[in-house]
């Protein structure tokens, strides 16, 4: 067996390392990757990169960390902790991660972006929406009440109100979402648009309570 290592400096000046190693055996060699971790006592490693896929009904997804190595899986509880049934694939995302028997694996989610929308996505629904006014459109807590990835869109009602509130694939995209459930917590801008009632923006219900 030989094998290579490649180290990568984290913040806070953390190490991380990766060993690829190779096991030979007549004409065939398999490679192995392990990531070798070394932190201070009772600092948190973190690790920033991009989400590779993400599957809620799977309950699981990677991440590929910005300086490259394996695979880190992302698991739906961690992903719930932070607030989120789903996230996009694309969304840059900041976690903290723990070296296991089964491989390196997030332990928390600790920040989420969007991924970069691509040329041409703009939603003509919402090109007469100024950014100002968006801003300024206060968050509302609100309860998924359907969405069909495949049709591309759902509703949902705030808290209080019986009118459904449109939602869109692109906007839950754009607010590095990829997928709701039927009865989630979300924090909402909604608008008057040309359906009706339309949410601008999605985030974690957590969003909207009162600080």
């Amino acid at each position: 067996m030989n094998g290579t290592d490649t180290k990568y400096t984290l913040k806070d000046g953390l190490q991380l390392t990766c060993y690829l190693l190779q096991e030979c055996s007549g004409d065939t060699s398999v490679h192995h990757w392990k990531l070798g971790l070394i932190q201070q006592d009772n600092d948190m490693v973190r690790i920033a990169g991009k989400v590779k896929w993400f599957d809620p009904v799977k309950g699981f997804g990677f991440v590929v960390s910005d300086t490259g190595g394996p695979d880190i899986l992302l698991h739906a509880n961690v992903l719930r902790n932070f607030g989120q049934s789903s996230v996009a694939d694309g969304a840059v995302i900041e976690i903290a991660i723990q070296e296991t028997d089964r491989g390196v694996q997030a332990t928390e989610v600790l920040s989420i972006q969007p991924p970069d929308a691509p040329e041409g996505a703009a939603l003509a629904d919402f090109d007469f929406v100024d950014d100002e006014v968006l801003a300024a459109t206060p968050l509302e807590p609100a309860r998924v009440k359907w969405f069909d990835k495949a049709k591309g869109f759902g509703f949902a009602n705030v808290f209080g109100k019986s009118d459904d509130v449109f939602i869109h694939i692109e906007v839950l995209r754009r607010s590095g979402l990829s997928d709701l459930q039927p009865g989630e917590a979300l924090a909402v801008r909604v608008i008057d648009g040309k359906r009706g009632r339309m949410a601008m923006e999605v985030n974690a219900w957590e969003a909207a309570l009162p600080r």
